[in-house]
């Protein structure tokens, strides 16, 4: 079925339900809603946080810190203290100067009443409050107020502290002047529960909530934030505070990556042009990834925009006149490209700046074009200058950028003349079981490890939608490799064949030819590798498909119960040993064995659909990027060159594991 039938099948249904409620499909001015104050935001949560899931209950910490930045920003702030409560609730406390206490001259209420129950309400919005904010202008004190179950307000100013109590938006227990408090003369206090009926889970994440306020000491160097967890019996807290900015920045993302710098010291640079300012951190190292990180009034703009376009043409530019200046890139030869000269770069590029235009209302692609011509110039010029100064350096990059250089022509050589045009156009790997559907929304393609249980997908599958590809062995780790390895690699180039959307300068995620990427491998050791191998080679080459929310895991079960004497009927399948012990207590315990399934090759394909990929019955896990930061500093560690980082992470971390192939 095409997307034109889906969408009239849609509006049919749509129209069926409509009768169904007795209004017989009729369409009157009675039928348009007006939502007033803040029931729009529990109406529609996702136009204003993006989701209920796990990433919108975070995001609510996040407006009031970002409230708390803001104070920082402006000079008013340098200590701010995060708290997630006994009750999962969360306790915000900064040093700023509060917000105003009196009564508004146009809402007539008190102020800190207005920027907790109106939208669009602030000191955002010119006259002088901030010159520059991060946040969701205006909104995000309101959001958290309207989605949470209940909001508590300390606000002190001058001396004095008020306070005021919401639920579910509403005013539960009026503004109120609590007298002098000496020991807390000004600043705000928020403490919110979210509400369990908007959001799909409660539970505040520790490390979720840690690497986003990590990422605010570092933008913010000096401000001191502190994250305390109060719900065990021995909280856990941690103090961050970086005197060195952006710079430690990237000598913490070095780190992270497990990398060697190729140069001592991290360059920094550093511009401002009228209220606008750009500061920039970079350092080399010996990994062929790049890691640029881009930040616009301290939000991570992960599409990033103008700075970042401003960034790459300036650091283009700055290395290929170095080169060409120290001879060492000739007249007749080409400039190096703008991916040359990244390999290796960890960078961070934050810009701060009045009347922030962004692309998105989470201010994830940063729009303002002045800022792109800022920050070019200022890499362009101060790069040059530094290059001028350090000779050494400017070598080792040039040299890196050219050996990266090398490797892109050997991979495209490996593309054109190697493989012999099996990359491109509509040419399919000869395993490739194909669906009948062609529309990719509507279809499947099962990353299958082994030619044994690729055959038993082939037998079991729905052909309509389902394409199956078994896996020829191991395949290559691209953590250690670079990409003219990965065009000739026989395991990587049926992957890249069957997807369709090339990877490189070729990459296009529109020309994906599946909707779902489902890995398929066994439950045990030599499975986990497969799935992890797999997937470091799309996070660093089809990163997109990930983000899009292509890629999942099929999870095949580690157990089948059964009562002897009757194995073909009543079969019932467990996914761990807990589920395993329930289902045998269940089937009363005697007579009831459990087999521990050593791999998908062992089931038939009947039980192969059955398990793991029939659509009612099976259970996937979809593979999202919560924390590309995260993400790529466990790449590195789990599957790079550095053997010593993974061992120490093994040893902290084997007791956790479970259902060790041993």
């Amino acid at each position: 079925m095409n997307k034109e039938n889906i969408a009239v099948a849609e509006v049919a249904e749509e129209a069926k339900a409509n009768a169904a409620d007795g209004d017989e499909g009729e369409y009157s001015e009675e039928h348009i809603q007006v939502l007033e104050g803040l029931e729009a935001v529990r109406k529609r949560p996702g136009m204003y946080i993006g989701t209920t899931s796990i990433r919108g209950l975070h995001h609510l910490v996040y407006e009031i810190v970002d409230n708390s930045i803001d104070e920082a920003l402006a000079g008013y702030c340098d200590k701010i203290e995060v708290v997630i409560n006994p009750d999962n609730s969360v306790t915000v406390t900064d040093n700023g100067r509060g917000i105003p206490a009196g009564i508004h001259p146009k809402e007539g209420i008190p102020t800190p009443e207005v920027v907790y129950t109106i939208l669009h309400a602030g000191g955002k919005f010119g006259g002088g409050g901030y010159k520059i904010a991060g946040g969701l202008h205006g909104v995000g004190a309101s959001v958290v107020n309207a989605l949470s179950e209940w909001v508590e307000l300390e606000d002190a100013v001058d001396g004095i502290r008020y306070t005021e109590r919401f639920e579910r938006g509403m005013v539960a227990r009026p503004f109120k002047c609590e007298g002098p408090d000496a020991e807390h003369p000004h600043g705000v206090r928020v403490t919110f529960k979210p509400d369990p009926t908007i959001f799909e889970e409660t539970v505040f994440d520790y490390k979720i909530l840690l690497n986003r306020l990590r990422e605010q000491a570092f933008l913010n160097g000096g401000v001191r934030i502190v994250l305390r967890d109060d719900r065990e019996e021995e909280p856990v807290e941690t103090d961050l505070c970086y005197e060195g900015g952006v710079r430690s920045f990237v000598e913490y993302l070095t780190q992270n990556r497990h990398a060697d710098p190729i140069h001592d010291g991290v360059m920094y640079m550093k511009s401002e042009k009228g209220t606008s300012i750009a500061e920039i951190a970079m350092q080399y190292n010996d990994s062929y990834e790049e890691c640029v990180m881009t930040f616009a009034n301290n939000m991570n703009t992960i599409e990033g925009g103008t700075h970042e376009t401003g960034f790459r043409s300036g650091l283009t530019r700055a290395v290929n006149e170095y080169g060409r200046k120290a001879g060492i890139i000739k007249d007749s030869d080409k400039n190096l490209s703008g991916e040359d000269v990244r390999e290796g770069l960890c960078a961070v590029i934050s810009v701060k700046l009045e009347n922030a235009q962004f692309e998105s209302q989470t201010k994830s692609k940063l729009g303002n074009s002045d800022i792109r011509t800022l920050v070019e110039n200022t890499v362009t010029t101060k790069l040059a200058e530094f290059f001028e100064e350090h000779p050494t350096v400017g070598r080792s990059i040039l040299e890196k950028a050219l050996a990266a250089s090398r490797a892109r022509e050997a991979a495209r050589k490996a593309r054109e003349s190697t493989r012999k045009g099996l990359l491109k156009g509509s040419t399919l790997p000869g395993k490739l079981a194909d669906c009948q559907e062609k529309s990719a929304e509507l279809t499947e393609l099962y990353l299958v490890e082994g030619d044994s249980a690729g055959g038993s997908a082939k037998q079991g599958r729905n052909s309509r939608f389902q394409a199956i590809l078994p896996l020829r062995g191991k395949v290559l780790n691209v953590e250690k490799t670079r990409l003219d390895k990965v065009y000739s690699n026989l395991s990587l180039i049926p992957i890249i064949q069957a997807l369709g959307c090339g990877i490189g300068e070729e990459f296009d995620p529109a020309k994906l030819r599946y909707g779902k990427i489902i890995i398929m491998a066994d439950a045990d050791v030599d499975g986990s590798h497969i799935r992890i191998l797999i997937l470091t080679f799309l996070f660093r080459h089809m990163r997109k498909l990930i983000e899009d929310g292509h890629v999942y895991l099929a999870q095949p079960p580690l157990y089948r119960v059964y009562k002897k004497g009757a194995k073909s009927k009543g079969e019932l399948y467990a996914f761990s040993d807990a589920e395993r012990d329930k289902l045998i207590a269940e089937l009363g315990g005697v007579n009831v064995e459990a087999d521990r399934y050593k791999g998908l090759g062992e089931m038939d394909a009947e039980q192969l659909w059955e398990t793991t990929m029939n659509p009612e019955t099976r259970i996937l896990l979809k593979v999202t990027i919560e924390d590309a930061m995260a993400c790529d500093a466990m790449f590195s560690l789990l599957m790079g060159d550095k053997v010593e980082p993974r061992r120490v992470f093994i040893e902290e971390n084997a007791k956790f594991a479970e259902n060790l192939d041993i």
